[in-house]
């Protein structure tokens, strides 16, 4: 008789972990700190989340899992291969930006914001998050994705006596929890009819499946996506998209906006190209019409936003990740098709690391230009470059970068392998759609970005920049800059070796 008590290798299991440990210690040490001592939390939540970050590293040379079947050691629960680690360090370097930018946010918004609970809910999401890529089966989907996302909600409605963050965070709410209960059928539905949750056992398992249970299997995989498909917010599951970033605190919607989706797409990654590769035909055609779908309903959205409109720099952020997020899952789809379904993922993936990096330059900008101008209207960036010079040149790249133009190299970089990835695998027409839609793109981005540099209306006024958020700006700056100089760096690292 084989033994049921299994080994568990902690090392493999430390990066996710240790974010939660120190979660708990942040909420346990609120309980005894000052109030004017509270921003230590803060700082020992960033040191918690550097520290998750590189225990990343002794699990670089080669692939790890624990909580495995005694009988079938392909069959675990938790896998830390070079998918899993390329994602856990852009969630995990993800939230530590945030981080940095919240620490300046709390400062600044005196007793608005619980320091303590913010700092545990912000670790406990990234703890989650860090899980999610690593699930090798559904039932550990389901629940990082739901340890991911409850702790978002109350970060979304965390600022007291403010209608306009208990209104986003009770759409996200709503909105989320119809998708997992949805996504929920879906697994019931799979396992209904392959007798197992891991995903390397349904991948085999479903490709068995008696005729007369072909149609639920073939209902299992799309409501399995649509939990997936509304973090990564694809239409028709992103309109708590533009509500939510604007109700939320600043550093929250940029955690959502890189974080969010990484859950998202990764989840979708796990599910189609690990799980039912042999339903190709069902989830590739589902996901190239989401992606395309996805990334024109966004696009038009953040190219009618009014730049005297309040909060509408936020909501053309947002409407933009709404189009990211097609973009993003061009490449999942383009795998349902291509031989080389690893080289499609990984085209996924460095698009997604490209993204993180700019998109939380962007919000940090936006956090700074928030301390003067709280409405963050597209007008107050007008003569940006009169008041801070480095600030506005460094939005301007990261807006480039988000267009795909010079000298913004990664982006157009990343684009390019997105672009290659739907040609290779012969799904022409959503390239043609891709292009029309960066084409859509560049015009909102090159408004604002134009806008940085014109005449300021008035004598323009100069404030310190605090060094948390300093340093989030800079560290995006350093990394846009040096993949720009070496984009070919992110495809490398974003080699996923799923097979």
């Amino acid at each position: 008789m084989s033994s049921l008590v299994q080994s568990v290798d902690w090392l493999a299991i430390a990066p996710p972990t240790l974010a939660a440990v120190v979660g708990l210690v942040v909420l346990v040490a609120d309980l005894f700190i000052g109030e004017e001592k509270k921003a230590v939390l803060g700082w020992v939540s960033v040191a918690g989340l550097a520290a998750s970050a590189l225990l990343l590293l002794p699990l670089k040379d080669g692939d790890r899992a624990t909580f495995c079947l005694t009988g079938d050691a392909h069959a675990c629960s938790y896998t830390a291969d070079r998918f899993t680690l390329v994602i856990q360090f852009l969630v995990l370097g993800g939230a530590l930006l945030a981080a940095l930018l919240s620490v300046t946010a709390l400062k600044d918004a005196t007793k608005d914001l619980p320091e303590g609970e913010f700092w545990f809910l912000l670790l406990s999401s990234a703890a989650g998050a860090a899980l999610l890529p690593a699930s090798r089966d559904l039932a550990t989907l389901i629940v990082a994705l739901e340890v991911a996302s409850l702790p978002a909600f109350a970060l979304v409605g965390i600022k007291r006596g403010d209608k306009k963050s208990s209104e986003a965070a009770l759409k996200f709410f709503l909105s989320s929890v119809t998708a997992t209960a949805v996504s929920l059928m879906g697994v019931s539905f799979l396992y209904a009819t392959t007798g197992s949750l891991y995903l390397t056992q349904i991948a085999d398992k479903i490709q068995h499946v008696d005729g007369q249970f072909h149609t639920l299997a073939q209902a299992g995989v799309v409501l399995t996506l649509v939990g997936f498909a509304f973090k990564t917010a694809a239409v028709p599951f992103h309109f708590w998209v533009p509500d939510t970033y604007v109700g939320a605190p600043l550093p929250v919607a940029a955690y959502l906006s890189v974080v969010g989706k990484a859950v998202g797409f990764s989840g979708l990654i796990l599910v189609t190209v690990v799980a039912l590769p042999s339903y190709g035909d069902v989830w590739g055609p589902a996901l190239a019409a989401l992606a395309a779908l996805t990334m024109t309903v966004g696009n038009v959205g953040a190219l009618r936003q009014q730049a005297t409109r309040a909060y509408s720099a936020v909501r053309l952020l947002a409407w933009s990740s709404v189009g990211q997020a097609g973009y993003l899952l061009v490449p999942i789809a383009s795998a349902a098709y291509s031989k080389d379904a690893d080289k499609a993922i990984g085209s996924t993936v460095a698009y997604a690391l490209m993204y993180a990096v700019v998109n939380l330059g962007a919000f940090a900008v936006a956090a700074l230009v928030a301390r003067t101008s709280p409405l963050n209207r597209i007008s107050d960036y007008r003569g940006l470059y009169a008041r801070s010079p480095l600030s506005a040149l460094i939005l301007g790249f990261f807006l480039l970068c988000l267009a795909g133009l010079p000298p913004g190299i990664i982006g157009l970089f990343a684009k390019v392998t997105v672009f290659a990835a739907a040609v290779d695998a012969g799904l022409g027409w959503l390239a043609v759609v891709m292009a029309v839609n960066v084409v859509i793109a560049l015009f909102y981005y090159l408004q604002w970005t134009t806008l940085l540099f014109r005449a300021p209306e008035g004598e323009p006024e100069k404030h310190r920049v605090p060094a948390p958020l300093t340093a989030a700006i800079a560290l995006t700056a350093v990394l846009g800059i040096a993949l720009s100089g070496a984009p070919q760096l992110v495809l490398r690292f974003s080699a996923t070796g799923l097979f």
